[in-house]
Formats: C-alpha cells, structure tokens, sequence
C-alpha cells in the first residue's frame, strides 16, 4: 500500500489493510458455521430455494444490499456455544424492485432451521426499523421453525418486537409476507398482521398449534397442509391472500403486487404509460352480462373488459368468491376495484365476502388507491348460522371501511342493487363521490317478487285468483319504484351510463377526483367493529 509524505513523496507503508481485507472476503466466503453443502442439498431436494436465491429473484438484479451479515448470536449453551453462524439464519437488507426501493428479510431455513434468537430478531428489528424511516415496502420470506428454544425467553421478546413495528408500520409502508416453509406458534401473528400473504402450494404451512398437539388436546387427526397449508388459508381461513405453485411464481407475483403500490402512505401508486384508448368503447359488456337479474355472469369478465389491456390482480381469488377485489389500472392509473360476483351464490355479500371487500377497501384508503365498487347484489345472505356469526357485525366493518375512506370513490350499479346491501356497496348515501348505472339497474329495498308479497299481501289473499293477482302486482312494484330511472331521478345516482361508454365515463370520474381532499373528524383513531 502507498501513501504521499509531507513533500508528496509515495511512500510504502504496511498497515495491514490488504492483509484485514483479504481476510473480509474470506469470511464472506467461508462465513463461521455458515450452511453446509448437504444443508443446501435437502433444501433444494424439497423443491425450496435458499435465503439468497429467493432475494435474487425477488430484487432487481444486482441491487439488494446485505447488512449485518456477521451479527452472531451470544453463546448461551443448550449446545450453541460451538455453533454462532454468521447472519444468524436470517439474510437482511434492501434492493430495488422496478427501479423501486424495497426493503425485505429472509429466514435461512438450513441455520438453525431458521428459528427466531435475540441475534435473529436484532436483525429484523433494524430492517423494519430502516422501512419505517425510509418510507418504503417491507417483505418477509418466511421459513423458519419458530422461536429458538435454546435462547428461551429472549426469543419471545424478539417476536414482540417483530408484531409492535408490524402495528406501527400498518397503513405506513406496504407489508408483504411470503410464506415459504413453516411458519408456525407465535410466528404466524405477524404475516396475520401485514397487507398481504403469499403462500407456496405444496410446500407452505402456517399455524399455531401442530397436528400433533391438536390430536393430543381435541382427538382430532389432520396433515400438516391439510390443517395450514395455501390451499387450507386460501380457499378456507382467508388469512392467505395468494397460493402459487411455485416459489417462482410465487416471488414473480409479489414483484407485480409492489408495481402496484406506491412506497408509503404519503405518495401515490406508480403510474405508467397505457397504450390502451381511455375512451376505447366496451360494447362488449351488453353481450356478457345479461338483461334479466335472475341470470349469472362472471364479472372478471366485466372488468377484464374494462381495465387497460385486461390485466388486473385478483387478491383472495379463492376465499369469499362472491365477491372480488382486484388491483388494475385505468389509464395508466392503478384502482382498486370490488365487485359482486353473480356466478357464486348469486353474488350476495356474506360474513366472509364482508371481511374480505372491508380488509381490501381499507388497504387501499391506507395507500392511496382509488376504489371502483360494481354492484350487482340481491342482498345479504339469510340463515340463522349467518345471524348467529354475526353478519350484522361483519357487515358493519365494510359500512365502516367505505364510510372512513377519503380516497377517491366510484360506484356502477350493473344490474339489481337490493335492501342493506345495496347501501354498504358504496352508495351515493354512504359517501360514494359518484354514483353511476347502467340502464338494466333496480335499485329497491328487496326485490319485486318479495316487495309485492309484503305490500300487496292483503290484495293478493282476497283476490279470485292470487297468482294472477301477485304477477301483476309485482309487474306494478317494478314499473312504478325499480324503473332504472328511478334512483337518477331522485338523486341517488349521478347519472345512467351507455354500457360501452362504462370505461372512457370511468377514467374522466377518476381524473377529475385526482385531487379530491377529504379530512376526517379529529380523533384519536375510530371503533372499527371488530
């Protein structure tokens, strides 16, 4: 090594610097107790991939940036004094995906199995810690065994630390968990606690007591993926908002959810240029969704139709599939769009559609995401197991995430829109800005068939011939109170679209509430009911 004297001489010097350097990247290579090649074979032998090469496909090639990767755990014995791996079986940093900052940690299932320490949990911290100030998304590879018993209580209390900043950076910055391997007891609070989750088919369990405790408190026998598996959170629980076949698949589509989302709650989603026409007509419509409101659609269809060049991500595809929540863009703009879906249970909303479209509805008020709610709903679903699970409180949670939204607010009455329903589908009475529908809407407290039973009940009884009497009775309900220029009349919608006009009519909305500003009551925060 050189160095320049008083009179700019070069002069040699031995400081060691070379020497400690080389001796850096040695132990990058070589990290003490690191994973071992057979470690990394049996990951690999159960279709996993490890730590790093779950970041490299998460980030953009090349910008992930690692930090303290030499933190080792505190010898505490139990066994682990002559075991400190470097990182401590979790890989931190940040990088950037699409050109944007991210920042992300990844359980090493093949150190430790990827348990939770006070070393493990350090690391942790100081990610969430350094999303939080940065203002930017937060992903979690999940893979790990839960706490590391040898480190006992100081486990525990990293796993505190994990869920306070999971609260705190709720609504702040975009929480991804991706779950990839175990994540079982007290670990499992946290993917609960963030945006969205992932899970792996095939390769992916998340719950809180094992098949094995299960069994020996309640008798019951089930598989681990039966009981927590994707498609057990997915299609049942709801607590998974994605299943993927592949963990491929499954990192390439949390790369298209972050394009989706701005960084933090003080920006806007990302924009991109849309070759589609914003005033692109979408005659189609007339054909999918049919005149009467007996007849099912598929309304994906409808707004693969409506959305630029067809593309949306669907969140909870499987779960509550009465009811849709997506992200797409118009214009270049992404939207959050929910909508009844009549091919499944005639689109009626009940607990589980109420949970899934409040979860989503807040989600995207949290971040800045316009909502677009097409309504087509006969009601809520009756039943006395619907009643005694609480519908009216469920219900009241998607009332309540509508009504505490600011962000810009559309709804489209596509066909019928029917009783209570009909207002916690973002009215114009609950605060929706604008309020459209097509000319096939029926707006009413129930439908004419039940209308009429109720009004004209004493005629339809004292009439030679009821049936006769209650067709034509209903026929009169429909013309006078459900005529689809009823509600436009009376100033509960703005206006009756042409159905091919429904995108171009759309995007003007969207644009002219860009810069809608709306402040809600001071308040410590609101009594969501839970």
């Amino acid at each position: 090594m050189t160095t320049r004297g008083d009179h700019g001489d070069a002069t040699t010097v031995d400081t060691g610097l070379a020497r400690l350097t080389a001796e850096l990247h040695w132990r990058r290579r070589n990290p003490s107790a690191g994973p071992t090649a057979e470690a990394t074979r049996k990951q690999h032998a159960k279709d996993k991939l490890t730590a790093e090469e779950r970041l490299d496909l998460l980030f953009d090639k090349g910008s992930f940036q690692e930090i303290e990767p030499l933190r080792r755990h505190r010898a505490t014995g139990f066994g682990l004094e002559d075991r400190r791996p470097d990182g401590d079986g979790v890989v931190t940093g940040w990088g950037t995906v699409h050109g944007n900052r991210v920042f992300a940690y990844a359980h090493d299932f093949r150190v430790f199995a990827g348990t939770l320490g006070e070393a493990h949990a350090a690391k942790v911290h100081k990610v969430m810690d350094m999303a939080a100030t940065a203002g930017a998304p937060l992903v979690s590879l999940n893979d790990g065994a839960g706490a590391r018993i040898q480190e006992g209580v100081t486990a525990l209390a990293g796993y505190g630390g994990i869920f306070a900043r999971n609260v705190a950076l709720s609504g702040v910055v975009p929480q991804i968990s991706v779950i990839l391997g175990p994540c079982a007891g007290g670990s499992a609070y946290s993917p609960a606690l963030t945006d969205f989750v992932f899970m792996v088919r095939g390769s992916s369990q998340m719950f809180l007591t094992g098949p094995d405790v299960i069994e020996t408190v309640t008798g019951e026998r089930i598989s681990q993926e039966d009981l927590g598996g994707a498609v057990a959170h997915a299609h049942t629980s709801g607590v998974a908002g994605f299943a993927v076949d592949s963990e491929r698949a499954c990192l390439a589509d949390v790369r298209q959810l972050l394009s989706l989302l701005p960084a933090n709650n003080r920006q806007l989603p990302p924009v991109v240029p849309s070759a589609d026409p914003p005033d692109r007509r979408t005659d189609a419509l007339l054909e999918l969704v049919p005149d009467s409101p007996r007849q099912t659609y598929d309304v994906c269809e409808v707004i693969e139709t409506i959305v630029d060049d067809g593309e949306f991500l669907e969140i909870h595809e499987n779960w509550a599939a009465n009811a849709v929540c997506a992200l797409a863009r118009l214009d270049g703009h992404v939207v959050g769009i929910v909508a009844n879906q009549p091919s499944v249970l005639a689109g009626v909303l009940d607990i589980a559609a109420s949970e899934k479209c409040a979860r989503f509805v807040s989600i995207c008020d949290s971040f800045n995401i316009p909502l677009v709610t097409l309504v087509d709903v006969p009601g809520f679903l009756p039943g006395v197991a619907q009643e005694h699970g609480g519908i009216i409180r469920h219900g009241a949670k998607l009332l309540y995430a509508y009504g505490n939204a600011t962000v810009p607010r559309i709804s489209l009455v596509l066909r019928k829109a029917y009783g209570g329903a009909y207002i916690v589908m973002d009215s114009r009475a609950l605060g929706a800005d604008l309020s459209f529908a097509w000319p096939s809407n029926e707006i009413a407290v129930m439908g004419p068939e039940g209308a009429a039973n109720v009004v004209f009940r004493r005629q339809i009884a004292a009439a030679e011939d009821p049936q006769e009497a209650r067709d034509r009775l209903v026929r009169q309900y429909r013309t006078e109170l459900m005529h689809p220029y009823y509600a436009a009349e009376r100033g509960l919608i703005d206006n009756v679209i042409d159905p091919g006009e429904t995108r171009h009519v759309l995007i003007r909305s969207l644009a002219v509430l860009r810069e809608k500003h709306r402040r809600l009551p001071e308040r410590k925060h609101g009594n969501v009911p839970l």
